[in-house]
């Protein structure tokens, strides 16, 4: 029975639930038996760097929040079950309530290929920072004040901050990750 043919289906969820919906989907497979129907289960996610109390601190995030991707064979009562799963709002398809529209295996390449590339790289951190840009100290003693970039050295990843304190201008050095774009 294992030779039935299985595509990619997005699954729309509650966002921040993704975790949730895919524990219960396998929950439920094992319960139901439906290994022969459903391959895999994956949440896109990308890993995060943030300062938290002076520490570098990697966190995973949901890449594509509110959608589950699932590889499976919508035979029989497979969609109704996956439907009825708490926290699934249905199949992402060309209309409401319609049949679910399977992925473009070209969009299931770039979903795959830019998770694995995200995973690959996760110590590498490109931020494109621009000289003259404004930025906010989010980190260290000048935390919540706000510059102007003078300087980038990429090798080291640091960045030549012009800060204005109690008036005068100071010219602080200061890593990627204590510095966030100000909008």
């Amino acid at each position: 029975m294992s030779d039935v043919s299985k595509k990619w289906y997005v699954v729309r969820a509650i966002s921040g639930k993704e975790k949730k919906v895919k524990e219960l989907l396998e929950l439920e497979i094992t319960r139901q038996g439906l290994n022969d129907y459903i391959n895999q289960i994956l949440i896109p996610t990308e890993k995060v760097f943030q300062i938290r109390n002076g520490k570098k601190i990697n966190k995973e995030k949901t890449y594509l929040p509110g959608y589950v991707l699932i590889e499976a064979s919508l035979i029989g009562e497979v969609p109704h079950i996956i439907k009825n799963i708490p926290n699934v709002i249905g199949f992402l398809g060309t209309e409401k309530g319609g049949a679910p529209v399977p992925m473009r295996l070209t969009e299931v390449n770039r979903i795959l290929g830019k998770v694995d590339e995200l995973t690959e790289n996760e110590e590498e951190i490109r931020i494109p920072f621009v000289v003259g840009e404004s930025v906010k100290v989010i980190d260290g003693p000048f935390n919540n004040f706000s510059g102007v970039i003078d300087d980038i050295n990429e090798e080291k990843k640091k960045l030549k901050v012009m800060v204005k304190i109690f008036g005068r201008k100071n010219l602080l050095e200061l890593s990627y990750m204590q510095v966030e774009k100000e909008v």
